[in-house]
């Protein structure tokens, strides 16, 4: 089976429309299913979609969307994963596009352009990031790829330890594991655009006060993995991203601080200090550095 889309609900209305966007694939190369979390603790209402040979549903019972998806994933039989929200649509196509970007031992994540909308489903804006190979540093950076546009390869989700369900994370437990599996692999990219995705305070089960702090937690855990300097050192390749990761470093040197560990700011701002030592007469890389740690 070539992907499996898992969508954790709570029974939102739209829970159906984004279930057919997938079903809806003009995609005949290999097969796919959909897999709904039903996290809501009450019994989804009978819909067409069910009946559906290619859809199962599960129930969670309000375990939150990091597990919900998690379980999803455990049953999935997809090569590749696909997150996709209740109240976000995969487009025509998307499937096709996402096949033809297979290829390379070392690709473990697939992903496309796509478009944010708002509550009312008109568009605010489309996104063509064009970031492949190794992207660990762009990511660590403060850049992010939203994963309903992205196939996160079964075998790697699995290996950097899946959807942290920690709540030091939530909000930001797509951000989390973006790092992770750029630190284990390269992206694939098309242009096509694949997904659609609401974006919004309203109506969201996001608890937006905590997104900052939450990100920072999850930016901590990339740094301190073990292969971490070397992977941003290969995908820094230029003065201003050399500036951005520099950034990124003395952020978590200051954070740090105020933690009181004081062994991990000396060797963030060590770390920093290397990034930048090779880089101070060029003026891209004071534009990276000058550039705000998301």
């Amino acid at each position: 089976m070539f992907c499996s889309t898992i969508i954790p609900t709570v029974n939102r209305a739209t829970l159906g429309r984004a279930v057919c966007s997938v079903l809806q694939q003009e995609f005949s190369q290999a097969d796919f299913e959909v897999i709904v979390v039903n996290d809501s603790g009450q019994p989804l209402p009978d819909a067409d979609w069910q009946h559906d040979e290619r859809v199962r549903v599960i129930d969670t019972n309000r375990r939150e969307r990091s597990v919900a998806r998690n379980t999803g994933a455990a049953l999935a039989r997809g090569q590749y994963l696909h997150f996709l929200d209740d109240d976000d649509l995969l487009l025509p196509g998307a499937l096709a596009a996402f096949w033809a970007l297979q290829g390379g031992n070392e690709v473990v994540w697939l992903y496309g352009s796509y478009q944010s909308v708002d509550n009312e489903g008109k568009l605010v804006e489309e996104f063509h990031p064009g970031l492949q190979g190794n992207v660990f540093a762009s990511l660590v950076a403060g850049e992010g790829i939203p994963l309903q546009a992205s196939l996160l390869q079964a075998k790697t989700f699995f290996a950097v330890g899946a959807y942290d369900v920690s709540p030091l994370v939530l909000g930001v437990e797509d951000r989390d594991l973006g790092r992770r599996m750029a630190l284990a692999g390269a992206l694939a990219y098309t242009p096509a655009v694949v997904a659609k995705i609401r974006i919004g305070q309203v109506g969201s089960t996001t608890n937006w006060a905590t997104l900052g702090e939450g990100d920072r937690w999850g930016r901590e855990k990339a740094l301190r993995a073990q292969t971490a300097f070397r992977r941003l050192q290969a995908s820094a390749r230029s003065a201003y991203w050399r500036g951005r990761v520099s950034r990124a470093y003395y952020a978590s040197m200051v954070w740090n601080l105020k933690q009181r560990d004081l062994f991990s700011a000396a060797s963030r701002g060590l770390a920093g200090a290397l990034f930048a030592s090779t880089n101070l007469l060029a003026q891209e890389f004071w534009q990276g550095l000058r550039t705000k740690v998301q």
